[in-house]
């Protein structure tokens, strides 16, 4: 007596190349909205920016001069 084959099997034949295809579909639309949201500026940018020196580009802490610009010596 010989089994016959389920139907379900017939069902997951292609199911492995489909499954890599969302799989790979799902990852790039994630990627893309993670681009988005990097693009995006965020509050306070401007301000730490301008905390920077413009010679050397160290952030500078309190209201000082940057060290690079006082006198040596």
């Amino acid at each position: 007596m010989r089994w016959r084959r389920s139907r379900s099997v017939q069902i997951l034949r292609g199911s492995g190349s489909e499954m890599i295809f969302k799989i790979v579909t799902l990852f790039l639309v994630g990627m893309g909205v993670l681009a988005m949201f990097g693009k995006l500026t965020y509050p306070g940018k401007k301000r730490l920016q301008s905390a920077k020196c413009p010679k050397c580009g160290r952030y500078r802490i309190g209201k000082g001069p940057c060290p690079c610009t006082k006198g040596k010596g």
